[in-house]
């Protein structure tokens, strides 16, 4: 019985071995160089080695194999294991730290931020108050047949949604539209960050007034559920990249003991993250607003998830990323 188990033992290394020689060959290579750095032939053969070394050792352990090939093929499949997954570990850490580094690129530069807010926000309020208490005044801001054109479409409501292909057609609107606000914002700021302070309190202004008239014609409703679901992303993108433009203006304004090149090149690095995770809400904002925002689906359900995205816009600013130290950079 001994015998025969050991000839079978033998047959099976002798018609394995080649194999498991390639894949403990490949497993040191890309230990050596660096997964991404192999050929991508003998990348595509790594995977399917790894699996029938598995494989392998769950023959040899149910056929009570010798322990010595036993230990070599758990070696060996940890080895390879130990090749694939790291990789992709660190793929994943990768991704991690992307999503991790715009939130507290944020909040490094809260101060240039938070004065956008207060620029944004402060002449929303009032255009969006004199627009109620007499709404004409919307007309010094907008176009007069604009503001009546959009009043009669939020006074029609939702109730049939979009027709077909007009969803993808608006988004694309909306996207051209509202990376050229933001941009305008953050751009502009070059100028000390005067340029950025201008377009947000005229867009803030603008908006606010819109608002206000659209809501004196009685479509106040209307308007407030179509903004609720993509107004974190949309406005929130706009404050961002405002603030963006602040901090570059700033750093020219006043670069302390750096020279203005240096004091810029140093803001820079937080200016392009959150100017790219402001694009990335933009993004977003245009999809909701061209799919779902105009969409037949009840107020309520319209409402609950508009507060659910400024929870979630909010928390992902306020905490993600807080694992690390924050210090500026």
């Amino acid at each position: 019985m001994a015998l025969t188990s050991r000839l079978t033992e033998g047959a099976f290394v002798s018609s394995r071995q080649g194999a498991w020689g390639e894949l403990a060959h490949l497993s040191q290579r890309a230990a050596d160089v660096g997964l991404r750095r192999l050929a991508p032939a003998d990348l595509a053969r790594l995977s399917p080695g790894y699996r029938d070394a598995c494989a392998d050792l769950a023959h040899a352990r149910a056929a009570r194999y010798s322990a010595p090939l036993v230990e070599q093929l758990e070696l060996l499949a940890a080895q390879a294991h130990s090749t694939l997954y790291a990789a992709r570990r660190g793929q994943a850490a990768r991704v991690r730290e992307a999503f991790a580094a715009f939130p507290r690129a944020v909040r490094r530069r809260k101060g240039a931020v938070a004065l956008a807010a207060l620029l944004f926000f402060a002449p929303l309020a009032f255009g969006l108050l004199a627009s109620l208490s007499d709404p004409t005044f919307a007309f010094k801001v907008a176009p007069e047949a604009m503001l009546r054109q959009l009043s009669e479409a939020y006074a029609r409501g939702f109730d049939e949604g979009r027709r077909g292909g007009e969803g993808a057609l608006m988004a694309g609107f909306y996207v051209n539209n509202n990376v050229g606000i933001a941009l305008r914002c953050f751009a502009t700021g070059i100028f000390g960050g005067l340029g950025s302070a201008f377009y947000l309190f005229q867009n803030g202004l603008s908006i606010g007034a819109i608002l206000g008239y659209v809501i004196s014609q009685g479509a106040g409703a209307n308007i407030g559920v179509f903004i609720i679901g993509h107004g974190s992303f949309e406005l929130g993108a706009i404050v961002l990249a405002g603030g963006a433009g602040l901090s570059m203006g700033w750093s020219i304004v006043s670069p302390g003991e750096k020279t203005r090149l240096h004091s810029l090149q140093d803001t820079s690095k937080d200016v392009v993250v959150i100017v790219a995770g402001a694009a990335a809400m933009l993004l977003v904002a245009a999809l909701l607003e061209g799919f779902w925002s105009g969409s037949s689906l009840p107020a309520e359900v319209k409402l609950v998830f508009g507060g659910a995205m400024f929870a979630l816009v909010s928390a992902y600013l306020v905490l993600a990323g807080r694992a690390r130290a924050e210090g500026a950079p």
